[in-house]
């Protein structure tokens, strides 16, 4: 019987057993509970295409998180719009994209469109509606009209006390001349107002709201300034339906066009008729986010263009300052779709502007981004693409998890004629490591986007050997002590602090080698660098928690502590020595008892 003193050398093995019992099953519990019950593949195992941009640009300090960060958003609303679905595009290192595009869809077309500079103009507007509910569009000489219950899709037209910009898809703004100056007063409307519309057609398919009568909208229309080519399309059109959120502009930048637009805030499409290009945004030469501190208008974007957009911006200003709303307005297009649609005033000349308005800083930062580098921040070259087939993917998953198998088979042959009985704890401890590591992964996958590719497996088989090496240092340690002639009990405490010293050690510098690789690697080869380093973090957790306890619990047993053939500590196979006299080996007369 083993007395208080002995039991807290031991200190309280139940407890860890019982702390990494459940967090285990809390673990598959969220896995099974939240549906998420296996990895998410990489495109290489699941198939797809992955292309790798390198950014370049002629002034270092531009290739930096911010601009990548510009760019990963711009592509991904590039590739999404091509109709591919799920597509992924993410930072790697300090001057690398990642774009992962799932078979299906335009993949062909999105590979080519990637890493193309987009195109940025700004287009007078003709008209914009409500998408996907029933509402008249507003057109030149309309007061702003809205269905019940939504907002007006721009600001009011009287003359006296313009509409908050927010009221308008998306961030609005103003555009007014010089650098701080008051927002002046939008002109009065000049013509008559339409007809309003009456009742609705039945929702368009995939809508979540009732679509515009084409029939009034038509109506509409006619009274307008749109093109009489381009009426069909905007009746048409219903931003709501993810399918129609296209990019349409054509080849002709002279042309009209028409475009979509979200409001986050009012949680509604807005799609617009657009005139001809009035200004390149190749010609914005800067565009930053200021805030205004003398007339507290909050924050704003001040951008200014270069010589020849500063001619066709003040020529543009001019002609739509005396336009009533809602053709006194124009469009930032980005890609096909509009991120902002500031209305003027006044004619602006002098080459520079602000876009003011119920701005968050971040809002005006990323407004600022697009308008100062026209579509992409940086130049990119496609530095690898890869491009593997469903087929392929299922192949070279079923060959790593045979690996895999293989590996762990021959872990447990080895540790079951080796270590005897000490080879069960080493293979309890590889399932506990191995059930952590499947439901962490899976986990991932849904919550931040982690994709198991074929690296990442090759991380984890790596793994298996980690585990085991943990196991087999702390096993030496104690069969050591046993050949010195120590009673089971006094070895297992005796070898853990030299044991313990040595796994931290090595797991260190394992941990350390994957950080450093995951860091300055680029491509696929951060899955192995990640699945390592999660892998050792997890063998540091089961050899704490896990194997040192159950040796602890294990060794009060009759079968480890009398040293059966079969426990794999049998002191005559290990070849012990009788303890010598005087020896601090040599355990007390009182011990000896109390471990019988």
């Amino acid at each position: 019987m083993a007395t208080p003193k002995s039991r807290s050398r031991d200190g309280n093995p139940g407890r860890a057993l019982a702390l990494i019992l459940v967090v285990t099953v809390g673990l598959v519990a969220l896995m099974f509970g939240t549906g998420n019950t296996k990895p998410r593949l990489g495109i290489d195992l699941a198939g797809g295409t992955s292309v790798t941009l390198t950014a370049k640009s002629d002034d270092p300090s531009a290739i930096n998180k911010a601009n990548l960060d510009t760019a990963v958003g711009i592509i991904q609303k590039r590739v999404n719009g091509m109709g591919v679905s799920e597509a992924e595009v993410q930072t790697q290192g300090n001057s690398n994209i990642i774009v992962n595009i799932p078979d299906g869809g335009n993949t062909q077309e999105s590979i080519d469109k990637v890493g193309d500079t987009a195109k940025l103009y700004f287009r007078p507007v003709l008209a914009t509606a409500p998408s996907g509910v029933s509402a008249q569009p507003q057109q030149s000489g309309e007061p702003s009209t809205a269905p019940s219950g939504s907002a007006s899709p721009s600001a009011s037209g009287s003359a006296s006390a313009p509409a908050s910009p927010s009221s308008s898809a998306s961030k609005a703004g103003r555009a007014v001349s010089g650098a701080l100056q008051v927002d002046p007063t939008t002109p009065a409307s000049g013509s008559a107002s339409a007809p309003a519309a009456s009742g609705s057609a039945a929702p368009s398919a995939g809508a979540s709201t009732p679509a515009a009568n084409p029939a009034d909208v038509s109506a509409a229309l006619t009274q307008g300034a749109v093109p009489a080519g381009l009426q069909q399309q905007f009746t048409a059109l219903d931003c709501s339906v993810k399918e129609q959120r296209k990019n349409y502009q054509p080849t002709d930048p002279n042309a009209p066009t028409v475009a979509c637009s979200y409001d986050a805030e009012q949680g509604l499409w807005y799609k617009f008729a657009l005139g001809g290009v009035a200004v390149n945004g190749q010609d914005v030469s800067k565009a930053q986010a200021v805030y205004d501190t003398q007339s507290a208008k909050g924050w704003m974007v001040d951008l200014s263009f270069n010589d020849a957009g500063s001619k066709a911006f003040a020529d543009t200003t001019g002609k739509l300052a005396t336009q009533p709303t809602p053709a006194n307005q124009f469009a930032i297009v980005l890609d096909g779709q509009v991120v902002s649609h500031p209305y003027v005033s006044e004619s602006i000349t002098g080459g520079s502007a602000v876009i003011s308005g119920t701005f968050t800083q971040d809002d005006a930062k990323s407004l600022g981004n697009v308008l100062s580098y026209g579509a992409l921040p940086l130049d990119f070259v496609k530095s690898d693409v890869t491009t593997v087939s469903p087929q392929l993917g299922s192949d070279q998953l079923k060959a790593g998890l045979i690996a895999g198998l293989i590996g762990m088979v021959l872990v447990v042959v080895y540790s079951l004629i080796y270590y005897r009985g000490l080879g069960l704890i080493s293979i309890a401890g590889l399932v506990v490591s191995a059930v952590l590591t499947w439901s962490i992964m899976s986990l991932l996958g849904a919550g931040v986007g982690f994709a198991l590719n074929l690296p990442a497996v090759c991380g984890a088989i790596v793994a298996i050997g980690i585990t085991a090496d943990s196991f087999i240092v702390y096993f030496e340690r104690i069969r050591d002590e046993v050949r010195e002639g120590a009673q089971l009990r006094p070895a297992v405490q005796r070898a853990w602090p030299r044991a313990r010293r040595t796994i931290l050690v090595s797991d260190f510098v394992s941990f350390l080698c994957a950080a450093v690789l995951y860091l300055v690697s680029v491509g696929k080869v951060q899955g192995f660098a990640f699945t390592l380093g999660l892998t050792t973090l997890l063998d540091v957790v089961v050899i704490f928690l896990f194997t040192k306890p159950l040796i602890t619990l294990l060794a009060r047993t009759k079968f480890f502590s009398s040293g059966h053939p079969w426990s794999g500590l049998d002191p005559k196979r290990l070849g012990a020595r009788p303890p010598i006299r005087g020896s601090r080996r040599r355990p007390a007369p009182s011990q000896q008892t109390q471990e019988v």
